[in-house]
């Protein structure tokens, strides 16, 4: 499978580069150029793409806002010059970001991430075993009982997710995120992110659009995701 790929910057040298690693990399396709978000507009109006490459700080409509006012997105990767737009970046829920000047193992190693979430999407669904008050998964060639309440949130990584608990280390195991995603109750796990399920019990605090479980675990809300997750907030919390 070839990623169909196009690369959205206003400085033609830039351009020009990205267009460069595309070719060079054997499971992506380049299929448009374009210097503006207008002209990108214009091509995916009548184009089917699967990944796009986007420049954050572009005149007239910035990479981000670009991104937002797609009905249907295409996965997406931003270039930038500025890493405080990583956060940002990721609240649209983009596979990665690259900080310029790019190098080609940079553009690799993100490029690599879309293949991965490509390829997991494409392989057939997983089964699990559940019950009403937990989860069956294998890890490390052991079948691992989980109880749901002592799930704080699930991460996805490439092609294993991370069942982050409360008082023990992760549990890792080789399953999507779509599929656990189906076997938890809705009305107690939601997912924020392309990467991220919480534990709607253990939401604390909500600080920028990110979920706080300590100092050093922030979780992004992704913008498709934003509106229920807003709903639970106004359910839930005194606002």
């Amino acid at each position: 499978m070839k990623i169909k790929c196009i690369a959205i910057d206003d400085e033609p040298l830039a351009l020009e580069q990205i267009s460069s690693y595309i070719e060079k990399t054997p499971f992506l396709e380049s299929v448009a150029l374009c210097q503006s978000a207008y002209e990108a507009m214009d091509y995916l109006a009548g184009n089917e793409v699967d990944l796009m490459f986007v420049d954050i700080n572009m005149p007239d409509i910035n990479g981000i806002d670009f991104v937002k006012s797609l009905a249907q997105k295409p996965q997406v990767i931003f270039t930038t010059a500025y890493s405080e737009y990583a956060i940002e970046g990721f609240q649209v829920d983009a596979i990665d970001y690259i900080l310029k000047p790019i190098s080609y193992n940079g553009f690799l190693k993100a490029a690599n991430k879309a293949k991965t979430w490509f390829e997991l999407n494409e392989r057939p669904a997983e089964t699990l075993e559940s019950t009403q008050d937990s989860l069956f998964v294998k890890s490390e060639y052991k079948l691992v009982r989980i109880l749901l309440s002592e799930i704080k949130y699930i991460e996805s990584a490439n092609e294993y997710i991370h069942i982050h608990l409360i008082n023990d280390e992760p549990v890792s195991t080789l399953i999507r995120l779509k599929v656990i995603e189906e076997q938890l109750p809705k009305d107690k796990f939601m997912r924020v992110h392309r990467s991220f399920i919480v534990n709607l019990d253990r939401v604390k605090v909500i600080d920028r659009n990110r979920i706080v479980f300590d100092q050093k675990t922030y979780i992004p809300i992704g913008d498709q995701y934003k509106e229920t997750f807003q709903a639970f907030i106004e359910k839930t919390f005194l606002v």
